[in-house]
């Protein structure tokens, strides 16, 4: 059974096993900007477990824009109370879980916390082969993104709440 809770400081290791294991070097969070997301910004930091191991997480901060910038990939603000898009930096699956709908399962209980926080919506950028998992996850692509993170080319991905 999968079970989805928000990120404590204990699960730092595990998170960041995940993290360098699905991203290069050049795109990975360092661990001192994934120890500051889990203290600053665990209200929208999720992870999922399965038998008592970390599976996978979600997270961002809340920004005031549409669209995220590099900038979020390497500090960390604090969310305000209301209002804002959640903006994933990082959703990572252990990779012995790959299609098993971890992924998924995060992205739905990150909806279901922006419904709850009153947020505009959820922005991520994604590579071009992901554009259509997003795409099935409600998300709908808003183009080319001004991301250079890590050397790539990313997409704007979003998703409005529609309770707003």
């Amino acid at each position: 059974m999968l079970t989805i809770r928000h990120a404590k400081d204990t699960d730092l290791s595990d998170i960041i096993r995940i993290e360098t294991e699905n991203f290069s070097p050049e795109e990975a969070a360092e661990l001192s900007v994934m120890r500051e997301r889990i203290a600053k910004i665990s209200d929208t930091f999720l992870v999922a477990e399965m038998k008592g191991r970390l599976v996978g997480y979600i997270e961002g901060p809340v920004i005031n824009q549409r669209y995220l910038t590099d900038d979020l990939f390497h500090k960390v603000i604090p969310n305000p109370k209301e209002s804002g898009y959640i903006a994933v930096t990082s959703l990572s699956i252990d990779k012995t879980f790959h299609k098993q709908g971890v992924g998924t399962a995060l992205i739905a209980a990150l909806k279901d916390l922006a419904l709850a926080q009153k947020r505009l919506g959820i922005t991520l950028t994604c590579h071009d082969y992901l554009i259509a998992y997003y795409e099935m996850n409600g998300f709908f692509n808003d183009g080319l993104s001004e991301s250079v993170h890590g050397g790539s080319t990313w997409y704007n991905m979003i998703w409005e709440n529609p309770k707003i």
